[in-house]
């Protein structure tokens, strides 16, 4: 298993190293004393498992403090485009965002840290997600971020015509009037 630094701190993309053979393959999806070596200490409480359809954004969600969480994310079905927005105010990287194709071919994750705001767009005809949290989902300390903020400009890889989106994420504001504590 190989973590990499993407560039903004604490935030990893993980590549597992899989053996494969007639039966099909094997992999190891996580191993604490590798990402303790790597000083990823996190202890999983919670597993999230979602499904969409092609042009779906989900996000761009997360939680504060006390109950910010680390995320681990991977694809079980199909094909994203990963993001995570940097929202800690102190950091040299705050506002700027890191995207990534996560799919089951390349079997990649991705460690979306606490002050971080996550989100992904479907690529495929339907993409099932699973991720790991370290802290459990908490609705009042809940919040989110507008995936087409403009200022943030991301590209979903989603003609924004044929994205589907909730409501609740629509209703997001702007980074720029975003209420976070990291």
């Amino acid at each position: 298993m190989t973590l990499t630094e993407t560039g903004l701190k604490g935030l990893f993309i993980i590549e597992p190293r899989i053996f494969e053979d007639a039966r099909g393959y094997f992999m190891e999806t996580y191993n604490a004393s590798i990402f303790r070596d790597s000083g990823i200490n996190n202890k999983w409480v919670q597993d999230n498992q979602s499904r969409s359809v092609f042009g779906v954004i989900r996000g761009l969600h997360y939680q504060l403090n006390p109950q910010a969480q680390t995320k681990l994310v991977r694809v079980l079905e199909g094909k994203i485009l990963d993001v995570a927005l940097d929202l800690r105010k102190y950091s040299e990287t705050f506002g700027r965002w890191f995207s990534t194709e996560l799919s089951a071919s390349n079997k990649r994750q991705l460690l979306v840290p606490r002050g971080f705001a996550h989100g992904f767009s479907v690529l495929s005809k339907n993409a099932t997600v699973f991720y790991k949290c370290d802290n459990l989902y908490t609705p009042e300390l809940e919040r989110g971020i507008d995936v087409f903020d403009v200022k943030l400009n991301i590209d979903w890889k989603i003609d924004k015509k044929d994205a589907i989106v909730s409501e609740k994420d629509l209703n997001s504001v702007s980074l720029k009037n975003a209420t976070y504590n990291f």
